[in-house]
């Protein structure tokens, strides 16, 4: 019963194996979701960058509910703001990638750990990635951006809009990983 117990606290390899491969498919999807972000809501005059983010905010999302342990999504956002940090691959904004790569990883924690959650219905994948995103884009904005008060508010709102949408498709490819038996 004791091992039990401390195997749903303590991460395993293949936990920190899942969590870096996650990390990785949020780094590499950045490389094709902002683009394609930018060119739609270009027009729109709304942020691409937060529009995608709530899309590759998701694999911290993700960490959490295929794990089932706390410090999962924080996990996944710190070898996010490594691998950027590091390589300066796209969404590189220097040493600053470690906060802005790491605030959103350390919302959605606080999210799970006060809601009891971990990743298991649509509502609380909905909420984690609207936390992610706003924090993630709060975080940009005070590192690099300084926008006005107005420009914040509506990035805040389409980054809220943005990371619940990529919230419940992480919560589609959860109920689908467990329909196949694999969590």
């Amino acid at each position: 019963m004791m091992t039990d117990e401390r195997s749903k606290r303590y991460f395993k390899l293949s936990d920190y194996v899942i969590l870096a491969m996650l990390a990785a498919m949020g780094i590499a999807s950045k490389v094709i979701i902002v683009p394609l972000a930018q060119i739609v809501t270009g027009p729109l005059f709304l942020p691409g960058g937060v529009v995608a983010g709530g899309f590759y905010m998701m694999f911290l999302i993700l960490g959490t509910a295929i794990t089932g342990k706390m410090g999962a999504a924080l996990l996944v956002s710190l070898i996010q703001a490594a691998l950027v940090t590091i390589t300066g691959t796209f969404g590189s904004h220097g040493a600053a990638s470690l906060f802005t790569y790491s605030l959103p990883g350390l919302a959605v924690e606080m999210w799970f750990f006060f809601s009891k959650h971990r990743g298991c219905c649509p509502f609380c994948c909905f909420i984690a990635g609207m936390v992610a995103n706003v924090a993630g884009t709060f975080a940009v904005n005070f590192a690099l951006f300084n926008l006005s008060f107005i420009p914040l508010m509506l990035s805040i709102a389409v980054a809220a809009l943005s990371g619940g949408l990529g919230g419940l498709v992480a919560s589609r490819v959860v109920r689908g990983l467990q329909k196949l038996d694999i969590i």
